[in-house]
């Protein structure tokens, strides 16, 4: 039997994501099944085509998986297709994983129920399945371009992996520029219907993926490579923008716009700093200010 134990965390609450606050219309309340993670700037979201082929399964899969295991957090939306394969890949690479649902996300209201199997082991994973549907509400098509917002809000940046012309991917891709994230996609042939959504954005300047390299150079954060990374609480081989900012935080725990401020570094920059330092478990988040783990 499936543990069906659901929080509601609202907006007013230090445990509600603080980058999901940013956003417009962003949800009163979050009804949560499992653990967010507590790094939100290392919170990814990977969504496409339900109908995907194989080679869109593949590279969500190998994506999903590598990112995982460098310490991002994959964000998708349950759905059959791309964003099953963006989960599993997560939980193949031991990471964590937040399936965002356009049901309410008790076991007789999921959707797609043949995903329930999935939804637990995300949970029992560490990760968390969440919506703004109280218990009981069942989908309704208008719900999944609400919960793309979401998907969106969550993330730093959102990659299509297949999508075609007319497709709710598209949809959290647009709404991703709108918040200001960033917004990645798989190159795929074009003869292949799957892949017009994808290659359309990438005509449109959406950064092509080919690999998590990609995605690393984008998001500044090339140095988050398996074999570079040290081990956890290592503080040897800073960089000078890391040193800076752990002697920043050293007395008080401090806002990213706080560090800002006083570094003259500019955020997002202090962002991917930040989040490097929090994989190597030298840094930690506690209610959106960093502090030194001592």
């Amino acid at each position: 039997m499936s543990d069906e134990k659901i929080k509601i965390i609202k907006k007013s609450s230090l445990d509600y994501p603080r980058v999901l606050k940013e956003i417009h219309n962003a949800p009163k309340q979050l009804y949560v099944r499992g653990q967010l993670p507590k790094n939100h700037d290392l919170n990814f979201a990977i969504v496409g085509t339900r109908s995907a082929s194989d080679y869109g399964k593949t590279l969500a899969f190998k994506i999903a998986k590598e990112l995982s295991e460098l310490g991002f957090n994959i964000i998708s939306g349950l759905a059959v297709g791309i964003d099953t394969r963006a989960h599993l890949g997560a939980l193949e690479g031991k990471g964590k994983t937040v399936a965002v649902l356009g049901s309410a996300i008790d076991d007789a209201s999921i959707y797609p129920s043949e995903n329930l199997k999935l939804v637990n082991k995300i949970i029992n994973s560490g990760g968390a399945v969440i919506s703004e549907y109280g218990p009981g509400t069942k989908s309704e098509i208008w719900f999944f371009p609400e919960r793309n917002r979401i998907i969106a809000g969550l993330s730093r940046g959102v990659l299509v992996v297949e999508a075609p012309e007319k497709s709710g991917a598209l949809i959290t891709a647009r709404i991703a520029l709108e918040q200001n994230r960033e917004v990645f996609a798989v190159p795929g042939s074009i003869f292949a219907k799957n892949s017009i959504g994808a290659n359309n954005l990438i005509k449109n300047g959406a950064k092509l993926v080919s690999s998590v390299e990609d995605i690393l150079e984008e998001l500044n954060l090339t140095n988050l490579k398996p074999e570079a990374m040290s081990t956890p609480g290592e503080k040897n081989d800073l960089s000078k923008e890391e040193a800076l900012i752990l002697k920043t935080i050293e007395t008080e725990p401090l806002h990213a716009d706080k560090i800002s401020e006083i570094t003259k570094m500019p955020v997002n920059q202090i962002l991917s700093t930040i989040s490097i330092l929090e994989i190597h478990g030298i840094i930690k988040n506690i209610g959106g200010k960093f502090t030194v783990i001592k």
